[in-house]
């Protein structure tokens, strides 16, 4: 695959990692953090940014039977924990809005699991990425593309 263009304005790219990094700091938890971001790409279908997020994934220690049942996170058992699957209901509720708004019983469930600061961190990565899926895919960035 070529790229469309590898142009991407300096404050966009810097605005979205600040976005990102306060998100991720906020949350607390990096590995978590991984596995949204993960889970999101590839609901996205962009893969510039799981190939990127996998091996941050994996540096942070994320288990690789997670990281490959992911896809599969609610058939998976307790290999995620309900902190976890919250998480990743949330980060699908938010990626993928073609049915409407958020349902209140996933963003209540997230919310058992989250205080309102994390809580908000957590949407906060989820809209992150998200905007970086879309910016990846809209200009067929490919995965280990270095040149954007």
């Amino acid at each position: 695959m070529t790229a469309r263009t590898t142009h991407l304005d300096a404050e966009v790219r810097t605005a979205l990692r600040a976005v990102g990094a306060a998100a991720k700091r906020g949350l607390g938890d990096a590995g978590l953090a991984e596995l949204v971001q993960v889970r999101a790409s590839q609901l996205n279908h962009c893969a510039y940014c799981l190939d990127m997020h996998l091996g941050i994934a994996r540096e942070q220690g994320v288990d690789g039977r997670r990281l490959d049942l992911l896809a599969a996170w609610e058939e998976a058992g307790e290999l995620f924990d309900a902190r976890e699957r919250a998480a990743l209901a949330l980060t699908e509720a938010v990626t993928v809005l073609t049915g409407g708004f958020v349902p209140d019983a996933v963003y209540e469930e997230a919310a058992r699991h989250f205080d309102a600061g994390e809580l908000a961190h957590l949407t906060g990565l989820v809209a992150a990425i998200n905007s970086w899926n879309r910016l990846m895919v809209a200009r067929r960035i490919p995965a280990g593309g270095t040149a954007w």
